[in-house]
């Protein structure tokens, strides 16, 4: 698996200048590709076994009770590639919980846009069923004041029979 890196973030991670690594690169001890816009990229697998020396192993001293460690440049160059292959895992899981986010937002922003287009429909129908009961109101009022008038008009000109 290759992982690239700038070049100057890996000049960073080796403690190395940008010109020391470009001297590297045109010895062929680093392999290394420019992008269309002029950026250098580092491959770090391959690169790290350059920068590592050809040793048995390092030796790290350390202050505790056993004394030293040794590590060979195999270890080293493993632990380094887990790292980097770790990272490229972290990197793809944040990649791909933005994308869920941003699906999330999506659906979310249409169902807004839903809800607002059904509440505009039912306060458009509640206006109609207003105007409808208003109309309603007024006829029946106006059925009321004829009703009356006719029972008016009835009980005047009512004349009781003689028995």
């Amino acid at each position: 698996m290759n992982s690239w890196m700038k070049i100057e973030e890996f000049c960073t991670l080796v403690n190395l200048d940008v010109a020391a690594v470009h001297a590297l690169i045109d010895e062929g001890k680093l392999v290394a590709k420019e992008d269309e816009e002029g950026s250098y990229f580092v491959e770090v697998s391959r690169s790290a076994q350059a920068l590592i020396p050809a040793t048995k192993g390092v030796v790290l001293d350390e202050a505790y009770e056993g004394g030293s460690v040794s590590m060979s440049s195999e270890f080293v160059e493993k632990t380094l590639g887990a790292i980097l292959s770790l990272h490229e895992k972290v990197l793809d899981a944040k990649e791909e919980t933005l994308e869920t986010l941003k699906g999330e937002n999506r659906f979310l922003k249409e169902a807004l846009f839903s809800m607002q287009e059904l509440y505009d429909e039912d306060r458009k129908t509640i206006e109609t069923l207003t105007k409808q009961i208003e109309i309603l109101q007024d006829e029946l009022e106006f059925t009321k004041r004829k009703y009356k008038m006719m029972w008016n008009k009835a009980v005047e000109s009512y004349t009781p029979s003689a028995k």
